[in-house]
């Protein structure tokens, strides 16, 4: 859908085939940079393809799936319908957002089922929250730049 002359927002195709390149990416542990040095491209032009702002030619996705060590098919699988998600089918997408895979990794680990639901009942509490959080900037050491410290404050209190 065109913004301006000449400017266009990315096409769901794109965004969706971006979305199955970092989830692949992701699952395999690798960096954009890795991903880019595998397959001729910097960082950035992962980034811009994982966002769907640019559009990957045919080449390079072959050489991504490579990279991936998977097939072209799995990386277009569910792109055959115009690349809408079936309505309330939002996981791909979850599992999108920064840090979810390695949440679900270590969700995963824990064999406690007790565990499992306590794990589950903080997150719901955290999400809850309200986004608070304090950024104090700390000196570099030995020429470094500095380092931003992040603290959250809720309303959760350590038992004793």
């Amino acid at each position: 859908m065109p913004t301006t002359l000449g400017e266009s927002a990315p096409h769901p195709l794109d965004i969706a085939l971006g979305r199955n390149i970092r989830l692949r990416r992701k699952s395999l542990g690798m960096s954009q940079s890795a991903l880019g040095e595998a397959v001729g491209l910097t960082f950035q032009q992962v980034q811009k393809y994982e966002r769907g702002k640019n559009r990957v030619s045919f080449s390079k996705l072959a050489g991504i799936a490579t990279a991936l060590q998977c097939r072209i098919a799995d990386l277009i699988e569910g792109l055959e319908d115009g690349g809408d998600a079936e309505p309330g089918d939002d996981r791909a997408a979850l599992l999108g957002e920064t840090g979810a895979l390695e949440l679900l990794q270590t969700y995963a680990s824990v064999k406690s089922p007790r565990l499992r639901r306590a794990i589950i009942s903080l997150a719901k509490g955290l999400s809850d929250q309200p986004e608070d959080v304090a950024e104090e900037e700390e000196p570099g050491e030995d020429g470094q730049p500095p380092r931003i410290r992040r603290e959250a404050r809720t309303r959760w209190r350590r038992r004793s």
